[in-house]
């Protein structure tokens, strides 16, 4: 029977460190890529943004100026200009950035838990459990994303929940093909082989063993997934399948605003421009971050 010592001796090194300290230890090293700086300097000016979204602009994001109907452009009143509604633009960016950055991330996140429980099961177990989630996955994976997208919310309705749920149903497959993988790649190394003998219920050995043994792979995934998942809504939202009115949403304004893109642009590029920027940021900092672990 492997002694505790032992079990921490054949566990990765990384892995034998606590939780919170390789969290900071990992954060410190992000100013060893320039990528990753980059990447968390753009997500960081728009959570403050959004954090600080009623002191930045003195408006609402649905409060109408109609004095502004009549010329919407850009204002010493208004320094983004307003909608067709009259509506503050750079109040409804600020407003539509604290969407962004909770919707996306809680959909990825919910995401990840079931794509995770999906893809340690099928690697631990293998079997007709493996066989089963992966013949499901795909089914699922063989649809166009955009396209599974649209009949999920058209069938259930435009929501911030129903766009979690469509972005689980979508994504989890994927990311239970990911953890299956990794899970494979650890599953008789020494240290879960040593958690096995001293009884440990599979749960326990799924969860404290093998997954943090995959947290490198899984947090850069996680990053990108987030940038696609700020497009994916921006694009519902500018199809009329996102968050329903008059939610701030960034794919909204810019559908709001197109017909009128030759003669007031401001409305449709500075949404557009947020979401392309804030997807950008998420996306540089996964691949700073996958530099820095292939550095270890």
């Amino acid at each position: 029977m492997a002694l505790p010592r032992d079990r921490e001796r054949s566990r990765p090194a990384a892995a034998a460190r606590p939780g919170l300290a390789v969290a900071f230890r990992n954060l410190a090293r992000l100013g060893e890529s320039p990528i990753a700086m980059v990447g968390t300097g753009i997500v960081l000016f728009w959570a403050l943004c959004a954090l600080f979204a009623p002191w930045i602009s003195p408006y609402e994001p649905n409060a109408q100026d109609l004095s502004a109907l009549a010329d919407p452009t850009p204002s010493t009143s208004h320094p983004l200009g307003t909608d067709l509604l009259g509506r503050d633009m750079l109040a409804r960016l600020l407003y539509g950035a604290r969407l962004a950055l909770t919707l996306a991330p809680a959909a990825v996140l919910v995401a990840y838990v079931a794509g995770c429980a999906m893809g340690l099961a099928a690697g631990y177990f293998g079997g007709w459990a493996d066989s089963l989630i992966s013949r499901c996955s795909d089914v699922v994976l063989s649809f166009p994303v955009l396209i599974l997208y649209v009949i999920l919310i058209t069938a259930i309705g435009p929501s911030a929940l129903n766009i979690i749920f469509a972005v689980t149903v979508a994504s989890s497959p994927g990311i239970g093909r990911i953890v299956r993988g990794l899970t494979l790649s650890v599953r008789n190394l020494d240290y879960v082989s040593a958690a096995e003998i001293r009884g440990e219920r599979p749960l326990y050995v799924m969860i404290a063993e093998i997954l943090p043994s995959a947290r490198g792979p899984l947090v850069v995934d996680f990053c990108l997934r987030i940038g696609y998942t700020i497009i994916t809504i921006g694009i519902l939202g500018f199809l009329g399948l996102g968050l329903p009115p008059p939610d701030p949403d960034w794919g909204g304004m810019v559908r709001d605003a197109t017909a009128l893109i030759t003669i007031w642009p401001h409305m449709s590029v500075l949404p557009s421009v947020a979401i392309v920027s804030l997807a950008i940021g998420f996306n540089l900092l996964a691949d700073g971050l996958r530099t820095i672990a292939g550095r270890d």
